[in-house]
């Protein structure tokens, strides 16, 4: 098998083949990320072409956004029961068909079931919980590393898509912007399926960083159909008062991010003033240092107390969301914000799924990560919903970034409040 091969000769160098499964689901990230990380600059052509609200259009958005976040605690237990590369490949085959199946579409609802059902379903399948259950079964050390190289991955896919996307839909047409980020899903795909494995056992190997003789004692079994698994590990985490502030938070770190910033930046933007492509440039701006700020801050989750580094994330994205309105929108006043705002964007997610794990345990960690991922998708599909009706109600986005900047400050005080030990693993 070409796994096992791989693994004996990197193990001859010292490389724990671990670091290949942190390369795969890199990728996969990236890929997913080019895909549907785009999509926020072509609402603008989408809308010029079809003449389609921005309501409708940001409607569809905030399903997907909603069924992303719905489908992670399950998505947990499917990697679970079913392993990760039949979990992924399926995952990727959804994306690549809801996104290829909107380049005929014709009608609003075809544009709900495409880019919201399909696309929404698919990235939940994976989404960060992926990342999660890599670094739980595959590493004992450097967990928070992992996470937050995984996390980047998201960043990286947007920087990596996002003004070339800007440039071929200004250009091509936004149906030739699409077919980029659909070529990485369909490769990173393959590479999972021909590489990946579950666990470390299966190679003969220890997770990295726990030393011969020091295993611990098993996990306890959990039930094998994973609907089951997703609600019996809810009503066992939901009884404590860590998980909901975890959830409540993580709300509020959906609603300032993807379903707000990712969304609307770029009509935002071109409300003031500001063409599209260099607007797209600053998002991607704000991909290149949440790549560095969301590392940075998984190797801080490995040294300090993630409750801390938490209300330091929540609190200063909030001051940058508020201060973004007496900006002048140009490329160099938005340039300032890009740098601000970008190294905390997804910074939060190493320390939460961190918490998660000294809170919840090893097995029920990433399940339990799934549901607060939930509260992380409702979050973003209030604000991807919530702003495309103020802009077509009051003629500007302002107000929903100014709430978004509100509830940042309050989750900086919640999150301190969270206990780091709730359940026995």
């Amino acid at each position: 098998m070409l796994s096992l091969s791989l693994a004996s000769a990197l193990a001859r160098r010292g490389v724990h083949y671990g670091w290949v499964m942190v390369g795969l689901a890199l990728l996969v990230a990236v890929g997913s990320a080019g895909a549907l990380g785009v999509l926020g600059a072509l609402l603008l052509p989408v809308q010029r072409e079809y003449g389609w609200d921005t309501g409708t259009i940001a409607g569809a958005l905030a399903l997907r956004l909603l069924l992303f976040g719905l489908m992670a605690p399950f998505a947990a237990a499917l990697l679970n029961r079913y392993g990760i590369r039949r979990v992924v490949a399926l995952a990727l085959t959804l994306v690549v068909a809801g996104c290829g199946l909107s380049l005929g579409m014709t009608r609003s609802w075809e544009l709900w079931l495409s880019w919201g059902v399909l696309t929404g379903v698919g990235t939940g399948m994976t989404a960060l919980v992926l990342g999660a259950t890599i670094a739980n079964r595959w590493f004992v050390q450097r967990r928070g590393l992992v996470v937050g190289i995984l996390t980047a991955g998201n960043a990286t896919g947007q920087l990596a898509f996002l003004p070339l996307a800007a440039w071929l839909a200004q250009n091509e047409g936004w149906r030739v912007a699409l077919l980029p980020g659909l070529a990485a899903c369909a490769l990173s795909g393959v590479l999972m399926v021909m590489l990946g494995r579950d666990r470390p056992e299966e190679l003969g190997l220890r997770p990295y960083g726990e030393a011969p003789g020091t295993a611990a004692a098993p996990p306890a079994a959990l039930p094998a159909n994973p609907i089951r698994t997703a609600f019996a590990v809810l009503a066992e985490a939901s009884a404590t008062p860590t998980f909901w502030i975890l959830f409540a938070t993580f709300f509020v770190c959906g609603l300032s991010t993807n379903g707000l910033v990712q969304t609307h930046f770029i009509p935002l933007c071109r409300d003031f003033g500001m063409p599209e492509v260099e607007a797209a440039t600053v998002l991607a701006m704000m991909g290149a240092f949440d790549f560095v700020g969301t590392i940075a801050s998984g190797w801080l989750s490995d040294r300090y107390d993630s409750r801390r580094l938490l209300a330091w994330y929540y609190g200063l994205r909030g001051l940058s969301l508020l201060m973004l309105p007496y900006s002048d929108f140009t490329l160099y006043g938005l340039s300032l914000f890009a740098v601000f705002y970008g190294l905390d964007w997804i910074a939060t997610v190493p320390p939460t799924v961190r918490l998660a794990g000294e809170a919840f345990g090893r097995e029920r960690a990433p399940i339990v990560f799934g549901w607060v991922f939930t509260g992380h998708q409702l979050g973003a599909a209030v604000a991807a919903f919530g702003a495309g009706v103020s802009r077509d109600a009051l003629g500007s986005y302002l107000p929903a970034f100014t709430l978004a900047g509100g509830a940042c400050l309050v989750a900086a005080l919640l999150v301190l409040a969270a206990r780091r030990r709730a359940v026995a693993a």
